[in-house]
């Protein structure tokens, strides 16, 4: 028994291809509010790094009770 190796493929037209092209996804440039959001973030990241990295470098004395 011969296998049809088409089977599944779609035979497309010249005129179907271009009117796939006219419907492909469009990337949209990100909006003020996403590139803020990403620029905060970032930022954060940033200097939360620098806090754990000071934090490293210092060691944590023990709280002290006051006398009395």
């Amino acid at each position: 028994m011969i296998k049809d190796r088409t089977f599944g493929r779609q035979n497309t037209t010249a005129a179907a291809r271009e009117a796939n092209k006219l419907f492909r996804k469009v990337e949209v440039a990100p909006s003020e509010q996403a590139k803020a959001d990403k620029a905060f973030q970032a930022n954060r990241e940033r200097l939360k790094a620098e806090r754990l990295a000071r934090e490293s470098q210092s060691p944590v004395k023990p709280p002290t009770r006051p006398a009395g």
